[in-house]
């Protein structure tokens, strides 16, 4: 399940994958007849998107990693994207066959050190509960009130290895206590598959990655080519002592790869309308 050295690309992985779940009927084309392989053909899409198919099988395979804009954008409407999935497929486009030449993060321990002025902030956030998310979906810092939510369903029962997608996926409280558990581990395996896609040196999420694909529900979700969904808007919780929770979860882009995420009561929430707050990012972005 985790990646190989020498496989096709994102942009390839991404452009062979759609195209498998795509039925003719979905693109204005007759449906019906019995097909090998599932999903459009080669030669239907590139009519569509007013290419060869020579050329497309050249991008799928990864032997032409260099299409023009127009032609990402072609093959965007052919494929059917939304405007989000546009975005992504173009920037995987401009991307493509660039690993060699961005700077190695394997051993990048900044990712992992929080500021003094981050954790004062996350103090000064308390009562609400608050804390700190690197790139690899790990806990950096948290406030009190954080903790004290979090110490009963066990996610500080290691407080030096703290990780959501590791608690979500391997610990037993998760998925009694997650109100929303399939949502949350959808969120988390696709955020996991950005920030591999963006640091695809980092030893330390590929061997998260690795960790997790043991996990046969991780694995059924682990699909690295894919789009990260943005972070859930709400978040519950069947809480061990303070019983059915509901938060309204936001984050603040912070500096070096870091988000601050707050967990905000929903009852706080909908009185507190002035404050403004940076929508959740992709980890890793």
């Amino acid at each position: 399940m985790t990646d190989r050295p020498g496989a096709r690309s994102a942009f390839a992985e991404l452009l062979v994958a759609r195209r498998a779940e795509l039925r003719p009927e979905d693109v204005g084309l007759p449906g019906g007849g019995r097909r090998r392989t599932p999903g459009l053909r080669r030669e239907e899409v590139a009519v569509l998107a007013g290419v060869s198919a020579d050329y497309l099988a050249r991008l799928e395979q990864g032997r032409d990693t260099n299409p023009s804009m127009a032609v990402v954008d072609a093959l965007g409407t052919a494929l059917r994207f939304n405007d989000t999935e546009r975005a992504h497929f173009g920037w995987l486009a401009l991307t493509t066959g660039s690993e060699s030449r961005c700077p190695s993060t394997a051993f990048d321990p900044v990712l992992d050190q929080v500021p003094a002025a981050l954790r004062s902030v996350l103090d000064a956030l308390a009562p609400t509960p608050a804390f700190a998310l690197g790139p690899r979906a790990n806990v950096l810092a948290w406030n009190s009130a954080w903790e004290d939510l979090a110490a009963p369903l066990g996610l500080l029962d290691d407080p030096d290895q703290v990780n959501l997608a590791v608690w979500t996926f391997r610990h037993p409280l998760a998925r009694t206590t997650v109100t929303d558990w399939a949502q949350f581990a959808d969120y988390l395996a696709d955020q996991l598959a950005r920030t591999r896609l963006r640091r695809p040196d980092d030893e330390r999420i590929a061997a998260i990655i690795a960790f997790l694909c043991t996990e046969p529900e991780f694995a059924r979700r682990w699909q690295p080519h894919r789009l990260a969904e943005d972070i859930p808007s709400l978040l519950g919780f069947e809480h061990p002592s303070r019983g059915t929770l509901t938060f309204t979860v936001q984050t603040l882009s912070a500096d070096r790869d870091q988000q601050v995420v707050i967990w905000l009561p929903r009852q706080t929430a909908a009185r507190a309308p002035e404050l403004r707050l940076v929508p959740g990012h992709a980890v890793g972005e």
